[in-house]
């Protein structure tokens, strides 16, 4: 069976604009998917990368065109700034490696709501309430947005030395199980490819 250990911010926009995408792909596939939420404001300063609040002007002028695009072909609706940005994206990470690990729900579904709840919501992804509302309507236990809160944490920040040391570089970030990489959402089109051996 392949593999995909997909590294991913719940912060990220474009974690977003993919929707459910790369579950529609894996299914198609046979593939397994590894959640991998890490910390990419982190992530940045280790990999070449710079903060958003730290980069050029006209850079950031095209991530707010480019999202905006993105999201009209995904037929997503998408506030460029939204309310809670940035915000403690942790909580969250913590729910999804939980739900991860206790099965039973959709994850797809998950990190679309969390990440929905961001950057289409207007709702502050760090707040208790808004994590119990994702994992529900995903079909996993509410309860799952406070328990095991150390050992959470604990793979949250062994994802980001391990997205580190695997050449991870932003997010969404994907890594086939022949170390084949993919960075954005935009490029998942291509992993798809690359799994039905046409890339």
């Amino acid at each position: 069976m392949p593999k995909i250990d997909y590294f991913f911010a719940t912060l990220s926009p474009y974690v977003y604009i993919a929707g459910t995408r790369l579950e529609e792909i894996a299914a198609k596939h046979g593939a397994e998917i590894v959640y991998k939420p890490m910390d990419v404001m982190a992530l940045f300063p280790r990999s070449g990368g710079q903060l958003p609040k730290d980069r050029h002007p006209s850079r950031l002028e095209y991530r707010r065109q480019e999202m905006r695009r993105q999201a009209k072909k995904a037929g997503l609706p998408l506030n460029p700034r939204p309310a809670f940005w940035p915000t403690n994206g942790a909580p969250a990470a913590y729910a999804i490696i939980n739900a991860q690990r206790a099965g039973g729900g959709d994850m797809g579904r998950l990190v679309h709501a969390i990440t929905r709840a961001c950057w289409a919501e207007e709702k502050d992804i760090a707040v208790e309430e808004v994590i119990r509302a994702a994992l529900e309507e995903a079909g996993f236990d509410p309860g799952l947005a406070e328990s095991n809160m150390m050992g959470a944490a604990d793979e949250y920040a062994q994802n980001l030395e391990e997205a580190v040391q695997r050449g991870v570089f932003g997010s969404p970030f994907y890594i086939t199980d022949t170390d084949e990489r993919f960075w954005g959402q935009d490029r998942l089109s291509d992993l798809d490819l690359h799994l039905s051996g046409q890339l």
